[in-house]
């Protein structure tokens, strides 16, 4: 019989990720996640649900959140649920966890830092790319003429071609 194990998941982190090494060397962090669900009761209330996650990232999406995740901070996850099963040291109890393993991620909603209202794009930026400021006394470029040339006449960059 055909089974499926895939879980797709939204929400904002609740602590900023762990990331640690196994003695080969790879990358393995542990994040977690609060999502949200909003919902109306039959009386007519709505009322807003919140499920705690725990997800384990591998490899360089470790090192990634790790790098540029941090508490509040929105994440799409898309991974496989996975039951880990241990007896508790203290009481002798079987105990179990469900958690998710991720295999994707994408950053939504912020930029640097935490906060989940800032921007982004699911990429982080790239370390060589110097950052982008704004100058007041950059010059400011005249109005095309008639025809849609610039008034300057100066086509020194193919950029300028006004076709």
């Amino acid at each position: 019989m055909a089974s499926v194990n895939r879980v797709i998941l939204i929400g904002n982190l609740t602590r900023d990720p762990e990331v640690r090494y196994t003695p080969k060397g790879t990358a393995v962090s542990d994040i977690a996640m609060a999502v949200n669900r909003v919902r109306t009761r039959d009386d007519g209330n709505r009322i807003e649900e919140v499920t705690f996650v725990d997800v384990t990232l591998w490899g360089r999406q470790a090192e990634v959140a790790g790098q540029y995740l941090a508490k509040g901070r929105s994440v799409y996850i898309e991974g496989r649920l996975q039951l880990d099963t241990w007896d508790d040291k203290a009481t002798g109890q079987k105990r179990s966890r469900l958690r998710v393993v991720g295999e994707n991620m994408q950053f939504l909603g912020g930029g640097q830092g935490g906060g989940g209202n800032q921007g982004g794009g699911g990429t982080p930026p790239k370390q060589s790319d110097p950052p982008q400021q704004q100058s007041s006394s950059a010059p400011q470029q005249q109005p095309p003429a008639q025809g849609g040339a610039p008034a300057s006449g100066n086509f020194d960059d193919e950029d300028d071609i006004p076709f």
